[in-house]
């Protein structure tokens, strides 16, 4: 997958409202089921279990059988596209802020 494509399926993923809360409860846990993800959701079991799919195949969980349940953990490193394409604006930013800290000694000397 080259680096356009990558930053495109994470941008995808991340794009959906449910698919990000899942997203967020996954990396605040160790590991978490479907099942705990399901409760006090309001989101149906199988919507979650979709939800996993595609943050799986964006590479931004991995998934561990043990028994009957699946345990989902997340894969920060799946955010790496993501974080390489902010990075190019890297300046633009430290720029902005110099200026604002500048700005700031001014106002408040």
């Amino acid at each position: 997958m080259n680096q356009a494509t990558a930053i495109d399926t994470v941008l995808r993923t991340l794009a959906d409202p449910t698919r990000r809360a899942v997203f967020e409860r996954v990396f605040r846990s160790d590991e978490i089921t479907v099942v705990e993800l399901t409760r006090g959701s309001g989101v149906t079991q199988g919507a979650i279990s979709q939800h996993l799919k595609s943050l799986k195949l964006a590479g931004l969980v991995a998934e561990r059988p043990e028994g009957r349940n699946v345990y989902y953990r997340a894969r920060p490193e799946g955010l790496t596209p993501l974080v390489d394409w902010i990075g190019h604006y890297d300046a633009f930013w430290r720029k902005r802020f110099a200026n604002l800290r500048t700005l700031l000694k001014e106002i408040d000397p």
